[in-house]
């Protein structure tokens, strides 16, 4: 399977600079925690996995945050269809596979 394309986190401020935007240690955060496990989380999950780092964010912060990392191309929001918004850190043209039974989500090359 060919290497993912991902933003590594020490080019998070340039990305976010770029953007206009200021790098903040929520952002490094959530950033971060989108690379440790690439899993594809929904906000809530990020949010509970936020929390041993950050333990006074909010989920109003850590959605806040996503949708950053989103408008920068940082991340991409995958969506299927009446689920909650997943988050996916790898840019490299690919699709998506939602196992129902299991809930889990995996990355698919073209």
């Amino acid at each position: 399977m060919p290497a993912s394309t991902i933003i590594p986190p020490e080019a998070l401020a340039q990305k976010l600079a770029d953007s206009g935007l200021r790098n903040t240690p929520q952002r490094e955060v959530v950033y971060g925690i989108l690379l440790k496990k690439r899993d594809h989380p929904t906000a809530d999950e990020v949010f509970a996995r936020v929390k041993s780092e950050l333990p006074t964010i909010s989920l109003a912060t850590v959605y806040n945050c996503l949708e950053t990392l989103v408008q920068c191309n940082l991340v991409r929001a995958v969506n299927f269809e009446r689920e909650s918004t997943r988050y996916c850190p790898n840019l490299r043209p690919h699709a998506h596979f939602h196992d129902d039974q299991s809930g889990s989500t995996h990355d698919i090359d073209l």
